[in-house]
């Protein structure tokens, strides 16, 4: 990488000056980092807890009596003046300091996300978007705001869509030619061949009827082997069958995919996602064309694979991957043969950065945002897709609909449409807010089943959005494809 030189060279300050809204895990992982990252001073926190707010600071080490709860805009950009760093639970003070730069926006709520990073735009504050519930749903038009208010709307580096986005545009810009790309799902399937089980490796709770560990038949272990040439449509069904009872990749892994698709413009080859469990050997063999023996009928698709290894072999680290070729013979002889892995009839090839770092690494992005104006996503950024939600359950009238960590709804990625009653609702226009009829299992959300909340930015931007975008997008892309 050549940022060091880009920071040395280019920047016109000293440093980057950063307000955290939302003291959660992620945003939290920014601030313990600041006392370990040249030319990045994490000067504010907001969060609806003050414990919390201000517990980011000491746990990254700052000297407690340079830490200064404010209450308001004078008095918190007094003390910043004065070498003090403040934590609040107004998170409106945040966003008006002269003495914060940008803004990494960490709360997780999507209706709140969308009002503090179109406050901070207008505030001519750089923002770092992390919260992807608020990104999928109104991201275009928030990134197209940010340019007419010469500011930076950017995803993150330790986001796995945002490292996606990064190592797309990396392979494009060498001459490669992306078949899939996709990331790993934060869960591993461990597969003992002696014992004959499968145990999924994750952070996450297991909630019923999931279970950690399978014990496969006999009769199905040949399937879990590495998979034969011409057997990958037969191998994938199989597996799927065999390993249904372990957790399955969630709506907030199609979250991510949905953003990386509309920044990239891969797209899914089916709404649900292939999501298949498969060795990192196998990545190339499954996720290239049917014509080669893959699973999708042509290039450019997104889509994630949960990794599937023996105990002692490593995993992808909830990494990111790309299948690719060169499209002259002799480039992709090198590409195929080289230490690479490849397909049977090496036509493709998996690259892939097997590690995201989440809060740790994202300082990259923001200094990136701050000191150079330079997003580290795609130039452009369009809404091609939508994150829909599907019933798991019967849901009654007036019930709150969940997030995307909540069972009482599936996913699937779908073209993007416009707020219309009867069509699909885009997944976070839900969250928090109330069914308008009873919803049988297994129906697609659609707008006319949900109760609009009133006064809310998210709405009135996604609306924004539908109408300087939606009408264009084809004409957009092409330009951009050309």
């Amino acid at each position: 990488m050549v940022y060091h030189h880009l920071y040395n060279k280019f920047t016109q300050s000293d440093t980057i000056r950063v307000g955290i809204i939302g003291a959660g895990s992620y945003g939290s992982a920014i601030v313990t980092q600041d006392p370990f990252t040249p030319l990045l001073t994490v000067t504010a926190i907001a969060d609806i807890s003050l414990d919390a707010a201000k517990g980011a600071f000491l746990q990254a080490g700052i000297d407690p009596d340079t830490l200064v709860h404010c209450d308001s805009v004078d008095t918190a950009d007094a003390a910043i003046r004065e070498g003090k760093r403040i934590y609040t639970d107004r998170c409106e003070i945040v966003l008006a300091l002269d003495g914060v730069d940008l803004i990494c926006e960490s709360t997780g709520v999507p209706e709140a996300s969308a009002d503090y990073a179109r406050q901070a735009i207008a505030n001519k504050k750089h923002v770092a978007m992390i919260t992807k519930d608020c990104d999928v749903a109104i991201g275009p038009i928030l990134k197209k705001l940010a340019t007419e208010a010469g500011v930076v709307y950017t995803p993150v580096d330790g986001d796995q869509h945002g490292l996606l986005i990064q190592f797309y545009e990396w392979a494009k810009s060498i001459g490669l030619t992306v078949i899939s790309g996709g990331k790993a799902t934060d869960g591993e399937f461990v597969y003992d061949e002696v014992a004959g089980t499968v145990t999924i490796l994750t952070d996450k709770p297991i909630h019923a009827p999931s279970v950690e560990t399978v014990q496969v038949a006999q009769e199905d272990r040949k399937y879990l082997g590495k998979i034969p040439q011409g057997k990958v449509a037969e191998y994938l069904k199989e597996r799927a069958r065999i390993l249904s009872s372990l957790p399955q990749p969630g709506s907030y892994d199609l979250c991510e995919m949905t953003i990386a698709a509309n920044y990239t413009g891969l797209r899914p080859a089916v709404d649900t996602l292939v999501h298949a469990p498969l060795r990192i050997t196998e990545i190339p063999v499954a996720y290239c064309e049917t014509e080669h023996g893959g699973m999708f009928e042509g290039a450019g698709i997104v889509d994630l694979a949960t990794c599937f290894r023996a105990p002692a072999e490593a995993g992808l680290g909830g990494g990111v991957f790309l299948v690719v070729r060169c499209d002259n013979a002799y480039s992709n002889h090198v590409l195929t043969t080289k230490g690479q892995i490849g397909n049977y009839d090496n036509t493709a090839a998996v690259i892939y950065r097997p590690y995201h770092l989440c809060g740790i690494e994202t300082s990259s992005s923001i200094r990136l945002a701050g000191l150079l104006k330079i997003n580290t996503g795609s130039d452009v950024y369009l809404p091609r897709f939508d994150l829909v939600k599907v019933a798991a359950r019967d849901i009654a009238a007036g019930e709150t609909f969940g997030n995307d960590h909540s069972p009482q709804l599936t996913a699937r990625v779908i073209p993007a449409v416009e707020v219309a009653s009867g069509n699909p609702a885009c997944a976070h226009l839900l969250t928090g807010n109330r069914a308008k009829v009873d919803i049988p299992a297994g129906t697609l959300i659609t707008y006319d089943m949900v109760e609009e909340p009133e006064a809310s930015t998210l709405w009135a931007l996604r609306r924004l959005q539908d109408e300087i975008f939606l009408g264009e997008a084809n004409e957009r892309e092409a330009d951009y494809v050309a």
